[in-house]
């Protein structure tokens, strides 16, 4: 009947109206979120077991600029039993509040915020339904297919932004991973690199990426050059940073082999030390890489036949000081501070800003909604 009808439609309005100032609230309260910094930002990171990983300590420093910057950021590992940074960066990185998957009780509104490594493929296809924002850190291109299906895109899971560390990088992933939008953070090395006061001790300190080359190279290198065998090489990995730092002082070169490097901060952390490197080119060459602040080949294989060169000169005084001067040029890009910190703020304002326009636009289109 007409009667019930009416009835109906009075219902039928009235639920609505309840749902449309439900979802009214809950946006206004989404952009007050956004607005005073109370969205919250999770960087998800790897656990290294304590071992230092350049990756990691990035989105660390990431987080810890932003939370002084007033920012509700978290750091979120997979498992309960996570190891922590506390003794490769210091104390105050734990007092960032971490939060595990495993505990399944993420709390995570529209309104905030997922910074994902590109390794962690299976972990973005998991949250690919939320509907916060979503944003792939990527700064190793080399892992970013690993874990992946094939044909799979960052955009199918709803991650529409990309966070990279050089052009040379973001050329590179775009022409991979389609519509989406890249923004670049150069990393930062730390305060504890800084050239060297004392003289040099005939240590070489090594770096790479698979130990096998370290051992190759050693191996070689002493079996070619027996008159060399006084010389010290020094295993650069499992060190916390102040170590790490000291013993590239302690250095008189630096040796670097890692192919699928889509950074690099070895190198430049050795020539912040003013420790002049003689490295391999990877496969990506770094936009910091040039003939005149290191010593570079493209075969692993002459590495130890570069190095005894390297060390006649040494004992002779006759290593070309623009080497080291170029090294401290290079490193000096990378070493501000303040500059690192104006790039993370200034990008995530940005973010935060765009995220609140599309939530006031749909503040505007449930008004007219109610209007109507």
């Amino acid at each position: 009947s007409n009667s019930n009808l009416r009835v109906f439609k009075s219902v039928i309005k009235k639920t609505f109206i309840k749902m449309n100032e439900e979802t009214l609230l809950k946006v206004e309260k989404s952009i007050e979120n956004l607005r005073d910094k109370s969205s919250r930002i999770y960087f998800m990171v790897q656990d290294t077991k304590g071992n230092p990983k350049a990756g990691v300590r990035m989105s660390y420093q990431m987080a810890q600029t932003l939370k002084e910057e007033g920012y509700n950021t978290f750091i979120m590992h997979e498992k309960n039993d996570y190891t922590g940074v506390s003794s490769w960066m210091g104390e105050k990185y734990m007092e960032i509040t971490h939060s595990s998957i495993e505990n399944q009780n993420l709390q995570i509104s529209p309104e905030d915020f997922i910074i994902i490594p590109e390794v962690y493929g299976h972990v973005m296809e998991q949250v690919s339904k939320m509907t916060c924002a979503k944003i792939v850190l990527c700064q190793a291109y080399d892992h970013m297919l690993e874990t992946l299906q094939a044909g799979t895109s960052w955009s199918q899971y709803g991650f529409l932004k990309c966070i990279t560390t050089s052009e040379t990088q973001k050329k590179y992933i775009s022409e991979i991973m389609k519509n989406i939008s890249f923004d670049i953070i150069k990393p930062l090395i730390t305060e504890e690199f800084t050239p060297k006061t004392l003289p040099s001790k005939p240590i070489v300190s090594i770096h790479t990426r698979d130990q096998r080359d370290t051992m190759k190279i050693i191996k070689t290198f002493y079996l070619k050059y027996p008159q060399y065998r006084w010389i010290t090489f020094r295993d650069m990995r499992s060190l916390d940073t102040k170590e790490f730092a000291e013993y590239l002082k302690d250095a008189f070169v630096s040796v670097w082999v890692d192919d699928i490097s889509g950074f690099g901060t070895y190198p430049i952390e050795s020539m912040a030390s003013n420790t002049p490197v003689i490295g391999k080119v990877p496969n990506m060459k770094p936009e910091w890489l040039n003939d005149n602040n290191g010593i570079w080949t493209y075969e692993l294989n002459n590495i130890h036949d570069i190095l005894a060169e390297y060390i006649q000169n040494w004992l002779e005084d006759n290593v070309n000081i623009e080497l080291y001067d170029n090294g401290i040029e290079t490193s000096n890009e990378y070493k501000n501070q303040d500059s690192f910190k104006s790039s993370v703020i200034e990008l995530f304002e940005g973010y935060f800003n765009s995220r609140r326009e599309i939530f006031e636009v749909q503040l505007e289109k449930i008004k007219v909604e109610e209007e109507n």
